[in-house]
């Protein structure tokens, strides 16, 4: 997918996330990158570019996810479009989403049409291990040109969801104490896989896939995702993280809140969420849309995701508004869906932000887009338009893909 000319979006109130809005903005797109940015009397419009007048509409990054089952939850589809968890062995640490997305889901539309220009696609949450995550684009034709990072780190599940699956198998884990062995017999024999490598000094050693890539969490070179929900669960995530040095990413942290001080402290994110859920399962009892306020406040760096399609995708900013009516900080709750997610998943030299040189995913809302009444109008992702509003034909349509 390529730009064909630029493309100079002017007249918007343009939000760069990191740095002050721009009334009657202009923001020039070249190349698939954001090649300028500023007011009408900074940014010269080159002679052949595409001029869009935003008409005093919002312009904002791409809204980045990071944490989703696109693709690989297919909606509608039952059991043919499940491939979230492999959960006939509670060590898939080399099991990889990239390797089960359906870039044509219809979420992957949704996407788009929500604002939402990059999702880090998980797996599920069924085993202690369950295997790597993947960054991609909402926009393409096959998932390897999608993809932006690869892996992005390890998803783990502590809590309610493996030692319910491998109880009912009645193999280990069963309990909570049961899914932590696992874990660290994972790490242990990691670490000893490690040394086995270390020792043979260039000689190959037996190909070991999943000790392969937990020596890769070991080493710092991707986080640990950690699923859990409880102040308990959470605190052992913690433990098991001092325990093995590794960098832990908190997915969900329902109860996180409860010890936001000492995750400030450890410096640990948390992606809350989805915030828009019933208390479904005894683990989600004490949500809370107050949470990613007290999170920022105590000085966690706090992103929000929708775990789609637990909560659709295109709610995204949905979430956004409703933490900001309970109490999070605007600008705050906006690099929440931006800048932090891209932090995450070491993308933020690519996206997160309306910055020269970075990717040129922009979309442009109608208003302001923690409105209710706000929609999007276009969607742009490496400088092309993927995604337009009709407001006579009253929809939007996505570019074929």
């Amino acid at each position: 997918m390529t730009q064909d000319r630029p493309t100079a979006l002017v007249g918007a109130r343009v939000v760069p996330i990191d740095g002050d809005p721009l009334e009657d903005g202009v923001v020039v797109l070249r190349d698939g990158r954001v090649e300028s940015v500023g007011g009408r009397d900074q940014v010269a419009v080159p002679g052949d570019a595409e001029v869009v007048d935003a008409g005093g509409g919002w312009l904002l990054p791409g809204l980045v996810d990071a944490h989703v089952h696109l693709g690989v939850w297919e909606e509608g589809e039952g059991w043919a479009g499940q491939d979230t968890n492999e959960m006939t062995d509670p060590v898939m640490a080399a099991a990889r989403a990239v390797d089960a997305i359906n870039p044509r889901e219809r979420g992957f539309d949704d996407a788009l049409m929500g604002g939402v220009t990059t999702v880090n696609v998980n797996p599920g949450s069924g085993n202690p291990i369950g295997g790597q995550g993947v960054a991609l684009k909402t926009y393409g034709r096959y998932v390897d040109e999608m993809v932006l990072r690869n892996p992005t780190g390890v998803k783990s599940a502590l809590g309610e969801n493996p030692k319910r699956v491998y109880g009912e198998q009645k193999k280990t884990p069963s309990t909570r104490l049961g899914v932590a062995l696992v874990l660290r017999r994972a790490f242990a024999a990691a670490r000893s896989y490690q040394a086995r490598v270390g020792a043979a000094e260039g000689t190959p050693v037996d190909a070991d896939l999943v000790s392969e890539t937990l020596v890769k969490v070991l080493d710092r070179e991707i986080p640990w995702r950690q699923h859990c929900h409880r102040a308990d669960d959470i605190a052992t995530a913690l433990r098991l993280a001092d325990e093995f040095g590794y960098r832990l990413v908190l997915d969900h942290g329902t109860e996180s809140y409860l010890l936001a001080d000492l995750l400030a402290e450890k410096q640990v994110p948390v992606l809350y969420g989805p915030l828009i859920v019933s208390r479904s399962k005894v683990e989600v009892r004490e949500r809370s849309l107050r949470a990613p306020g007290i999170l920022h406040r105590a000085g966690v760096e706090v992103s929000i995701i929708t775990d789609h399609p637990v909560v659709p995708i295109e709610y995204l900013i949905t979430q956004v508004a409703l933490a900001v009516r309970d109490g999070m900080d605007r600008d705050a709750a906006l690099r929440a869906v931006t800048l932090n997610p891209a932090r995450v998943l070491g993308v933020e030299d690519r996206v997160g932000s309306i910055t020269p040189g970075k990717d040129a995913d922009v979309v442009l809302w109608s208003g302001d887009p923690l409105a209710l009444s706000s929609r999007v109008l276009r969607t742009y992702v490496d400088g092309v338009q993927v995604y337009a509003w009709d407001e006579a034909a009253g929809t939007g349509s996505v570019r074929p893909r």
